[in-house]
């Protein structure tokens, strides 16, 4: 079944808020301390997200805007109830790389 675009934003917000590894933290902060943003200012899980997760949230990223690689796990379930994990890339952005949405 194919997920509509509001299904799939929504998906990712979900999946950025609350995931359950920090391991990409040190490379969010750096990437964006490197892109001159301050480190106090960089809150992943409240300020960096996906492209799509801005979407949600009702911004969204400018054009030509570069954010940060990070790398997870998509993990899936067949229809026999085993799961696996493959490996997925990402990219997240800063809020200050964003705009509203206009209504």
């Amino acid at each position: 079944m194919k997920q509509t675009r509001q299904e799939m934003q929504a998906e990712s917000l979900d999946r950025a808020r609350y995931g359950q590894s920090l391991a990409n933290y040190p490379a969010i902060i750096e990437g964006f301390i490197a892109k001159g943003i301050p480190a106090d200012e960089i809150i992943p899980r409240e300020n960096v997200f996906s492209f799509n997760a801005w979407k949600a949230l009702g911004r969204y990223v400018r054009k030509g805007e570069h954010g940060v690689k990070v790398f997870t796990f998509i993990v899936t379930e067949d229809k026999n109830g085993e799961t696996s994990k493959r490996p997925w890339s990402s990219t997240v952005f800063h809020i200050s790389q964003t705009e509203p949405i206009a209504s």
